[in-house]
């Protein structure tokens, strides 16, 4: 729906959304660089809806309205936006209070230190870009700020924390106003609203980004990590368990202590550090080198539904997608390097699965080398072409991040849309060539000597938690019948029928169904409203012409009422459960 709303404002315009939401956050930055002067400039891109402007300085919810103000002023002003090029010397001085732009300028002169740099210019503000940007600043006829969140300059956590400013704009007021109502109506199915209402889960000051998992979810998480299990073990992984405190020795092995630190939880204990895990590979990797092994037990894949650690931001603290305890549906799998092709459509062939399971499809994206790369080219160009052959040999369309792969190696990741449109980054593959070279991890081939194996970091569902959130949010709460926390919700009328329904409740029980039994002092109206609030997928409300359970009505979530057998509603249940069937 957002697509559409932003597809149709700028359809048949002599500019692009891209170039239009660019030079709106250029706008932003402006406005803060006035009412702010001491904040420092970060990054200001386009995104997929709208912009946003990263600073250092901390901004406070009420800045928005303030900053809003002066970008209505400064448009009204019509200033043109000029691309120029500057000199070394003259951009240097231009940035010579600006810290970051300083760092991105020196990254560019590293490179070719005779450019010119293109600089972009509204009134008295220059800001270091490459473009491209609206030619007058007058078009940008409507606009709003939407949030402030925390962000790591560059995205990585052992950099500053800076505070990241989000807004959406268009050429007309009522795109906007269009899509603003968009937004107001998604906010009711917000997981956050839905999981109070659905008692999934609660969040409390005393563990700030650390969910209580309640009884309806965790029912519902337990039947999806049952099944997921099963999926598992019939591909040909084997489950752990590993510890969540371990030395930091190990962490500073792994990379992370130097990588990661800011991001991890410490405790000291008789005088040690230990580190709370914030992954689950080095714990993996001391499992695999506990033995030798033999060509012929790779690959070998070790998988966990591993409890894991990260020190976020407050800022950036969300429900249950962005939070500092979750559980990985991790995976790593040990194997040759004349086995990645195959390994990685075996991987493709299992996320097919599973997202067709949940009826969704994904964008994907292949990452490559980036400049600062662990390993040589040509292990890299064997590695990458693995990854490109192994998408093509499975017929799937994907797009390159050039130079955006980890620091061990290249990745894969996917994107899902959810049914309004948003994008959430699930799934990742990642090659590794530096986790076995740090942690010596080998195996014996078949000439008898002892190889270097290649480790593959594989989550096909992200996190639990964030898999959860995104499911609560693209089902508006409507779980599939298969994990929802009740299948059935059995109301009665009046007290004379209490009997009755214990006798479909005990039939049901027996069939191992989850049963939600009402028989509260209540008018049926009332428990039928909130059989549905509760999102049950089906309703069987028992009253006097109800005389026995030859045939009883049973009413869909969508209100439409079907007349069953008790053995013909058994035998319906049982068959919509075991396909996972998402329609009721």
């Amino acid at each position: 729906m957002s697509q559409e709303i932003i597809e149709n404002a700028f359809k048949g315009k002599e500019y692009t959304k891209e170039e239009f939401w660019h030079t709106s956050s250029h706008i932003l930055a402006y406005a803060v660089k006035k009412l702010f002067p001491e904040a420092k400039l970060g990054i200001g891109p386009a995104i997929e809806n709208g912009f946003y402007y990263e600073f250092d300085h901390s901004f406070k919810d009420e800045d928005l309205a303030l900053l809003e103000e002066e970008m209505e002023k400064t448009i009204s002003e019509k200033h043109d936006v000029e691309h120029i090029y500057l000199s070394k010397e003259e951009a240097t001085q231009k940035l010579r209070d600006e810290p970051f732009k300083l760092e991105l300028l020196n990254e560019i002169l590293e490179k070719d230190p005779n450019t010119k740099i293109s600089f972009y210019r509204i009134a008295d503000f220059y800001d270091l870009c490459s473009g491209p940007h609206l030619k007058n600043i007058g078009g940008v006829k409507a606009f709003k700020l939407l949030k402030i969140t925390g962000s790591y300059w560059k995205g990585k956590t052992e950099n500053p924390q800076l505070s990241r400013i989000y807004g959406i704009s268009f050429p007309d007021q009522k795109s906007l106003d269009v899509y603003l109502r968009w937004r107001e109506d998604i906010k009711k199915y917000d997981h956050r609203v839905l999981g109070k209402q659905l008692d999934f889960f609660s969040l409390h000051e005393e563990a700030p980004g650390m969910p209580f998992i309640l009884q309806n979810m965790f029912v519902a998480w337990k039947e999806l990590e049952d099944w997921y299990y099963h999926l598992h073990i019939e591909n040909g992984y084997q489950y752990v368990r590993t510890p969540q405190l371990l030395n930091a020795n190990l962490w500073k092995k792994s990379g992370h202590l130097q990588h990661f630190r800011e991001e991890m939880f410490f405790s000291e204990i008789d005088k040690i550090l230990y580190g709370l895990k914030p992954m689950n590979c080095p714990a993996h990797n001391l499992i695999y080198k506990e033995k030798k092994h033999s060509y012929k037990e790779l690959p070998l894949r070790i998988a966990e539904f591993g409890l894991v650690h990260r020190n976020e931001l407050s800022g950036v603290l969300h429900g249950l997608v962005r939070v500092r305890e979750l559980v990985q549906d991790d995976a790593h799998i040990y194997l040759m390097p004349s086995q990645i092709e195959e390994e990685i459509e075996r991987i493709l062939d299992l996320i097919e699965k599973i997202y067709k399971t949940f009826d969704l499809n994904a964008e994907i994206f292949l990452s490559t080398k980036p400049e600062k790369a662990m390993g040589s080219p040509e292990i890299w160009e064997k590695a990458e072409n693995a990854l490109k052959k192994a998408l093509e040999n499975k017929g799937k369309k994907y797009k390159v991040k050039k130079g955006e792969g980890a620091f061990y190696g290249p990745k894969i990741d996917f994107d899902v849309k959810d049914k309004f449109g948003r994008s959430w980054q699930l799934a990742t593959i990642q090659l590794d060539f530096l986790g076995p070279e740090r942690f010596d991890l080998k195996y014996v081939s078949e000439e008898n000597k002892e190889e270097r194996v290649v480790m593959i970091h594989r989550a096909l569902l992200g996190s639990f938690e964030r898999f959860f959130g995104f499911l609560l949010e693209h089902f508006e709460g409507n779980l599939p019948l298969w994990f929802s926390p009740y299948h059935l919700s059995i109301i009665t009328v009046s007290d004379r029928n209490i009997p009755l329904a214990e006798e479909l409740y005990g039939v049901l029980r027996e069939n191992k169904f989850r049963v939600l039994f009402d028989d509260r002092n209540e008018s049926v109206s009332y428990k039928i409203r909130d059989s549905q609030l509760k999102r049950v997928p089906y309703m069987v409300v028992i009253g006097d012409r109800e005389k026995d359970l030859k045939s009883i009505p049973v009413r869909k979530r969508d209100g439409k009422i079907v007349n069953f057998s008790v053995d013909e509603f058994v035998e319906y249940l049982k068959e919509k459960i075991n396909t996972k069937a998402l329609e009721l």
